[in-house]
């Protein structure tokens, strides 16, 4: 057949809640975020998943997905570019400029952990009371 060569590959990838923003992101990723504490080169867990997508199967938190977590490894530490901030009243004279750098830390995402899968086993252990009577 033509088509056999095109086939979808199907990535795991989590929605992550790192000091207070969102990312989505997948294995072997690298993305920017505020400062976080740490050398470079340790690993970090990031628990508060909030979204989980494997092979199609999405499982959505309440706020978070308990037991998953996602680490990370530091690659570097290193300021944004600059944000100029300029304010301007016209006719009065009034002219303010303001810069800011913020300070960012390169992660790589290492592994996403998906929570062990438990096995309830519905235990209908009824628990017969045996009367006994006397007469």
């Amino acid at each position: 057949m033509q088509g056999d060569y095109l086939f979808k590959i199907k990535n795991m990838y989590a929605i992550v809640d790192i000091l207070g923003q969102q990312f989505k992101v997948e294995k072997d990723q690298s993305l920017f975020v505020h400062r976080l504490k740490g050398e470079v080169g340790s690993m970090l867990e990031f628990e508060n998943v909030l979204l989980l997508e494997n092979d199609g199967k999405v499982n959505v938190g309440d706020p978070y997905i308990a037991g998953t977590k996602v680490t990370a490894k530091i690659m570097t530490h290193l300021k944004g570019d600059k944000v100029i901030v300029f304010k301007k009243k016209r006719r009065k004279g009034y002219q303010k400029s303001n810069g800011h750098r913020q300070m960012l830390t390169k992660i790589q995402i290492e592994s996403i952990g998906e929570k062990a899968a438990k096995t309830k086993k519905a235990k209908a252990e009824v628990k017969v009371e045996t009367e006994t009577t006397v007469e």
